[in-house]
């Protein structure tokens, strides 16, 4: 649960006009959080894009190449855009995934809303298959961008590969939101292994990677697409891409029309 909520204009931080902020204290800890929401009252659904690693819950308005390719067509669909800080560099550990369930029932309370689909590129898409698999009433459908799909498995590659230097910096921050690394605690990062729990991706999945990714290994996505049946997922894989080369507006437009209802 989460308490305390505050809502007010965004628009203090420079983005457009409607976006709300929400400000919250989660109930597990009293940490201080935000999101930042742009209801759409022409649908009852919310798209809830996650960021990625060192970003924030401003990151779908403020990085140039999302806030061009991507936003566009996100405040085209109807629905409305729902995107959490969620404890920064948290890679859905526990308290971010029990934290962002709590304020999906906040805006499902407050607006109205029936459906939520999730949306992210890098730790956002891993975020958004962590948290399919932990509550899979909750989502109707995810994208998921160059995601890694067992936290465990990502983050000894993390320590073994070590080059660029993100890499201990995202592994350092996957054992801190974790609460120790995976051979400390085995059974949480087995819980939260989308790889593991493939079974519960029961909704429409839309993955795509590039094979030269040099910060989530494109192996993450094929194991996944592997395990699903071909009739939920829509796999792409980008011959060449590194990192970012997924993140087009073809990609979140094929996505959107995989997992929105027509």
């Amino acid at each position: 649960m989460i308490s305390g909520f505050r809502t007010s204009s965004a628009g203090s931080m420079g983005l457009p006009a409607g976006v709300l902020r929400l400000d919250y204290h989660s109930a597990l800890d009293g940490a201080a959080d935000w999101a930042l929401f742009r209801p759409d009252e022409r649908t009852r659904m919310v798209i809830v894009g996650l960021h990625g690693h060192g970003s924030g819950g401003d990151q779908f308005y403020t990085r140039p190449d999302l806030a061009r390719a991507w936003l566009p067509l996100l405040c085209g669909t109807g629905c409305g855009l729902l995107t959490p800080n969620l404890r920064g560099n948290a890679w859905m550990a526990p308290s971010a995934a029990a934290d962002l369930r709590a304020l999906l029932q906040h805006v499902r309370q407050e607006y109205g809303v029936l459906r939520f689909v999730l949306l992210g590129g890098s730790m956002g898409g891993t975020g958004a298959l962590i948290y399919s698999v932990l509550h899979p009433e909750d989502v109707a459908g995810v994208i998921a961008v160059c995601p890694a799909t067992d936290i465990g498995a990502y983050h000894g590659w993390c320590l073994r590969r070590g080059h660029p230097p993100v890499l201990l910096e995202i592994a350092a921050a996957i054992r801190a939101a974790y609460g120790g690394s995976p051979e400390e605690r085995p059974g949480v990062y087995a819980q939260h292994s989308c790889l593991a729990r493939a079974g519960r991706l029961a909704m429409p999945v839309y993955l795509a990677h590039g094979d030269a990714d040099e910060i989530i290994p494109v192996g993450q996505s094929r194991t996944l697409r592997d395990a699903l049946p071909s009739h939920s997922l829509l796999y792409r894989e980008r011959a060449g891409g590194g990192h970012d080369a997924p993140l087009t507006a073809a990609v979140l437009r094929e996505g959107l029309g995989r997992v929105l209802p027509t």
